[in-house]
């Protein structure tokens, strides 16, 4: 079948075989020509991503800043004193308002668009870090806190649209991985500096990164899917183009979303309608799949080990090793092994990924429950045993658990309701993410920390056992084939 010709960021006539597709001269994006000729797709697809994943970096920070924080604000020098229930609102007050965010998100993200969604986000998010690092009172903490936990829920179901729709399939899955990587070197960051610096300074460095996010998200272009389902079919052309270039590959995808999206130009969609295309199977068939597999991801612990890291080391491991030295530790193996997880998303694949992750986190969980459970007292120099068990849990969660369900949000949800599933299931994550946090020391005070952490491995176990029989592979797959799935899958009982 003949390919078309594109003409002023209009497909047109068809091609003739081996005919090369010029860039057209007119509305051009920011860069110009002279941008397309000097990178390739790729770079200009990572600058896109870019972005996204400094705001994420940041994010990642949120999480890890209570962990040296906290030691901080208890000790007896302190100018701020606290008591034990405040510290737990100061470390879970981000994570409080996260789910309400991704739900404006999706809305926002499909009002305003993809790109400036992350314009508007990074504003809260300086003003947040800022207004702790000058922070007098209890008061200007807990209202920092909860301004970067409401972007970090803001920019959830954004930097996963974003990055979902403007990279091909052939990057899309390292790309969409590198959300997982910055979260882990934002952690790992923060427990750094806030290890050797005062909590105000690091407060001020971590406002650094949603600037610098603006800035860059500044220069690129809108998302081409969101352009066309608004109507305008020469800027998302154009920006497609841009993003993606004039290979064969890009052109039949660019064809497949025209024609997708051809009917319902410059069509509002009805309250009515958007209800029907969330009854579909297209739409509930992942929405469940990802919500199972956000509540496995939170409830097997590992946002309750980044945020309390320094009193789980010094609980668990007692006297054997300095706390701080074996939390850098595991920020160190967790952000290598996000690196790694970058590379087996594209040999691997998400779903022998996600399988592997789950029971490699839960085995690893048990093992250190039974070390705490049967542990002689005064053990100290078996330190090394729970060390291997939580360098093995980060390591496996971190290459199936954390990063997937979040690749999975930019893309199995068709664009017409994209913005709503991403927001919903990102949501769902961020109230377990709270739940999580707020509930993690009552748990190890009450349930003690063996059990505590028994139940986080069978969590982890009974959702690996649901990812076997129900998720399905996306690698290397369009965002139409995608979603053409679990249209086939439609007379199918599992979801």
């Amino acid at each position: 079948m003949p390919e078309e010709k594109v003409h002023q960021g209009k497909i047109s006539e068809p091609l003739s075989k081996g005919e090369k597709i010029e860039p057209f001269e007119e509305d051009e994006l920011i860069f110009g020509n002279a941008t397309r000729k000097k990178f390739s797709p790729m770079w200009r697809q990572v600058w896109a991503a870019t972005g996204c994943i400094l705001a994420t970096i940041s994010a990642g920070m949120t999480s890890g800043y209570s962990a040296t924080l906290l030691p901080q604000l208890q000790a007896n020098d302190s100018e701020i004193v606290i008591t034990h229930d405040e510290s737990t609102w100061i470390a879970s007050m981000a994570a409080l308002p996260m789910a309400a965010g991704c739900l404006m998100a999706g809305y926002m993200i499909e009002l305003f668009g993809r790109r400036m969604s992350h314009l508007i986000l990074c504003v809260p998010f300086v003003v947040g870090w800022v207004m702790i690092g000058m922070a007098r009172t209890i008061v200007w903490i807990l209202i920092g806190r909860f301004l970067t936990g409401l972007c970090v829920g803001l920019l959830g179901p954004v930097g996963a649209v974003f990055i979902g729709e403007t990279s091909g399939p052939k990057y899309r899955g390292i790309l969409l991985a590198a959300i997982s990587l910055a979260i882990a070197v934002g952690i790992l960051i923060a427990h750094i500096i806030g290890t050797f610096l005062n909590w105000k300074v690091t407060a001020i460095i971590c406002a650094i990164f949603p600037l610098l996010c603006y800035i860059v998200v500044f220069f690129v272009p809108e998302s081409p899917s969101w352009l066309l389902s608004k109507g305008d079919v020469s800027k998302a052309t154009d920006a497609f183009f841009w993003l993606r270039g004039y290979d064969e590959e890009a052109i039949a995808e660019l064809k497949s979303l025209m024609k997708k999206y051809q009917k319902s130009d410059n069509q509002k969609t009805t309250w009515r309608e958007t209800f029907e295309k969330i009854r579909q199977p297209t739409f509930w068939k992942p929405l469940v799949i990802l919500l199972v597999f956000f509540f496995t991801l939170q409830f097997s612990g590992v946002n309750t080990v980044a945020f309390y890291s320094v009193t789980i080391m010094k609980d668990t491991l007692g006297d054997g090793i300095n706390e701080y030295l074996a939390m850098i530790i595991l920020d160190i193996v967790r952000t290598i092994m996000s690196v790694l997880a970058c590379v087996l998303l594209r040999v691997a694949g998400k779903r022998p990924l996600s399988i592997v992750s789950a029971f490699g986190t839960a085995i690893s969980i048990f093992g250190l429950s039974g070390f705490l459970l049967l542990a002689p007292p005064n053990s100290s120099s078996l330190a090394w045993i729970p060390l291997v068990c939580l360098v093995s849990y980060i390591c496996f969660v971190s290459i199936g658990l954390m990063p997937i369900p979040w690749c999975l949000t930019g893309e199995v949800f068709p664009l017409s309701v994209r913005g709503i599933g991403s927001g919903i299931s990102s949501a769902f994550n961020f109230f377990t993410f709270f739940v999580v946090v707020q509930t993690g020391p009552y748990m190890f005070r009450s349930f003690t920390t063996p059990i505590t952490f028994a139940i986080y491995g069978s969590v982890a176990f009974f959702g690996g056992i649901f990812l076997v029989f129900f998720l399905p592979e996306t690698r290397n797959k369009t965002l139409q084939e995608i979603e053409e799935t679990y249209m086939r899958r439609k007379d199918k009982s599992q979801p």
